[in-house]
């Protein structure tokens, strides 16, 4: 029995940050994909190859992690004073579904590099000549309705990828992108401030099983991405867990999701609990505590006077190998603000940067922070990653009725 030809889209498989994602001009995808909808989704599912119950996407571009199950879709931009538009989807590994809940911090970088690769910005905004320079991406950020510069470098009017910037979590040096994430905290229709509960700790109520008494310390914010932060000794950690002690502990999964379950309801974005399994993306969960020396998945040894503090962050129900970009933005700008479980984990007081350690090394964020009519925003922040094309061409799929 005959069966149709596989379809043909040009795409560009690229790493961003600690992350890698395959990446798609608008125009180049199929008429049907070109609006949000079914056919989006079943073409992105197919293009990761999920859902997969082996969870090894070995039929598919995806690597079975959060960090490497993502597509995204760029297009010029339809917002004055922007280039582009970067649409991010999170592909589920088990499930057939594609979260657009979120942003993903370390594709930004990616995006801003590809817009530039894939002819999405004004010549003319690009440095031409041998010397070099910085060109500067302008990036509307649809998912969420945010602004993020990408400080690109570029060389003879092309994107430079090489360099000696190193990142711990990527094995490799490259060049460096600065990202400037503008008004990251929420304004929005999701909860209308950066603290949905209007407090900066609460007392969160949890199942029996997660902690003894049902009540744990939170810090819930929505900043990058919303997150909900709790202490790592309160629920029986240090802050220096390496990947494979959480994700190799069906129970500790199982403690974490009830927790990003009771976060969520409380930060008001799901109604339900039902509803949580539908936002596999949104909110993250990550554990903090004040520094100590520890050993990084590397094997390099992480000073405690090198860092802050320590954090670890979960994405799509694992333990992250390093850290999520957008759940950095909420770090660095939690750590800004006195009084929160991350602020007082860094020692307390007030400051405009932190260097934390995750299960991979180090990483530095800024956040500029301030009260206004008695409540926190942030004007923007700060952090640098680097991108790279990994391969591009055309991605095959069978025929998925797109």
């Amino acid at each position: 029995m005959p069966h149709p030809a596989q379809v043909k889209i040009p795409a560009t498989y690229m790493r961003g940050g600690t992350s890698k994602g395959v990446f798609f001009r608008l125009q180049d995808l199929p008429a049907s994909c070109q609006q949000p909808g079914e056919a989006r989704d079943k073409l992105f599912l197919r293009v990761i190859g999920s859902p997969d119950p082996y969870a090894a996407h070995i039929d598919g571009m995806g690597g079975a992690t959060s960090s490497t199950s993502k597509c995204v879709i760029l297009s010029k931009s339809s917002v004055p004073d922007h280039d582009v538009d970067y649409l991010y989807g999170q592909v589920s590994i088990d499930k057939p579904f594609v979260d657009w809940s979120g942003n993903c911090g370390n594709l930004s970088t990616a995006a801003g590099a590809f817009a530039i690769h894939a002819g999405l910005v004004d010549p003319a905004r690009i440095p031409q000549g041998p010397e070099g320079g910085v060109a500067v991406v302008r990036i509307w950020q649809a998912n969420i309705g945010k602004t993020i510069i990408a400080h690109v470098p570029v060389s003879h009017g092309q994107v430079q990828e090489t360099g000696d910037f190193e990142l711990d979590g990527v094995t490799f040096p490259a060049a460096e992108i600065v990202l400037e994430f503008m008004d990251p905290s929420d304004d929005g229709d999701e909860g209308g401030s950066m603290f949905p509960t209007g407090n900066l700790v609460d007392d969160l109520e949890v199942p029996e099983s997660v902690v003894k008494g049902g009540t744990l310390k939170a810090t819930m914010i929505t900043a990058g991405i919303p997150t909900v932060f709790v202490n790592a000794a309160d629920i029986g950690y240090t802050g220096t867990e390496l990947r494979e002690q959480i994700n190799s502990d069906p129970e500790a999964l199982k403690r974490f999701e009830a927790i990003r379950v009771a976060g969520a309801l409380r930060m008001g974005l799901i109604k339900t609990p039902e509803e949580a399994a539908t936002r596999q993306h949104t909110p993250k969960i990550a554990f903090v505590a004040p520094p100590t020396t520890y050993t990084a998945s590397s094997g390099k040894t992480i000073e405690a006077g090198d860092v802050d503090l320590l954090v670890r962050a979960l994405s799509m129900g694992k333990l992250h190998h390093a850290m999520m970009g957008t759940c950095a933005v909420a770090i660095g700008t939690a750590a800004a603000i006195p009084g929160t479980l991350v602020n007082q984990a860094a020692g307390g007081g007030e400051r405009e940067a932190v260097r934390f350690g995750h299960p991979s090394g180090t990483l530095r964020v800024g956040a500029q922070a301030r009260q206004v009519n008695g409540q926190w925003t942030v004007t923007k922040a700060i952090m640098s990653r680097s991108a790279r094309i990994i391969m591009e061409g055309q991605v095959r799929v069978p025929n998925v009725g797109v």
